[in-house]
């Protein structure tokens, strides 16, 4: 009875001193969320990003995305199906409305992703990090990356900052959370690396579906998107065309009157 006792004993005891392991990583993790989530929001106010609208109000494709990100991000919760990762969505608000906007952009949607999936205010500002600022600061770093080392091309743009930077950035983001985060119960830490894999894809090919559409109807919703970076000089085109084309005969002169052709 007495070693059953001390055996019972010490088995709460090492379940609740993991708990409380647990609780305080979850508490220390929190807090590196909301110092990370705090300096890029400060960050972002001291760049004034509300200048670029000159007044106007944003497209309506930004505040459409921005309402859409709650219900991604809060996507696990909704269906209550761990295996179903929530899409990142921040590098097309990135390519949208460029780094600081969609910095400030993020915060709304977090609380209300809070709100929608009924999260903790820890909770909030770890998916505010993991599924907005860190693939969005990711994909700002290798977007210039891009435009730094790789010609500057309209295919370059879609294809590498659409597609590229977004699976790259998802992927790294996410697996950073898969390994800073406790696994959710009935998975392995392989079946979550490759859920979130498989969710970085997904959105990277939905952005740069979009990318693609916007760059060739609407290339004014893209801020991060200039024809005269990505577009051959219209001069040098022409001068192209006049150089390939043949010289025109000069005109033949009116013959005199009332002479005969």
């Amino acid at each position: 009875m007495v070693n059953a006792a001390l055996i019972s004993s010490a088995g709460l005891l090492a379940g609740a001193s993991s708990a409380a392991a647990t609780s305080a990583s979850a508490g220390g993790l929190a807090w590196m969320a909301g110092a990370v989530v705090l300096a890029t929001v400060a960050t972002a106010l001291v760049l004034r990003p509300w200048r670029l609208l000159h007044g106007a109000a944003p497209p309506w494709p930004w505040l459409a995305w921005c309402a859409a990100l709650p219900w991604l991000w809060s996507a696990d919760r909704l269906s209550a199906v761990p295996a179903v990762q929530p899409l990142p969505g921040a590098c097309l608000l990135l390519l949208m409305a460029g780094w600081p906007l969609a910095t400030l952009a993020f915060v709304p949607a977090a609380a209300a992703t809070a709100w929608l999936a009924q999260l903790s205010l820890a909770e909030a500002l770890e998916r505010l990090l993991w599924l907005g600022t860190l693939p969005a600061g990711m994909a700002l770093a290798l977007g210039a990356a891009v435009r730094r080392w790789l010609p500057r091309h309209l295919f370059v743009y879609i294809l590498a900052r659409g597609f590229v930077v977004t699976v790259l950035a998802n992927m790294a983001a996410g697996t950073a959370q898969a390994l800073a985060q406790p696994v959710p119960g009935g998975l392995s830490l392989e079946d979550l690396l490759l859920a979130r894999w498989l969710a970085g894809w997904g959105d990277a090919v939905i952005t740069g579906m979009i990318v693609a559409v916007f760059v060739a109807f609407r290339p004014q919703w893209l801020a991060t998107y200039a024809d005269h970076l990505y577009l051959p000089p219209a001069t040098s085109r022409n001068d192209h065309r006049s150089a390939a084309a043949p010289a025109p005969s000069p005109p033949t002169p009116d013959p005199p009157r009332g002479e005969a052709p």
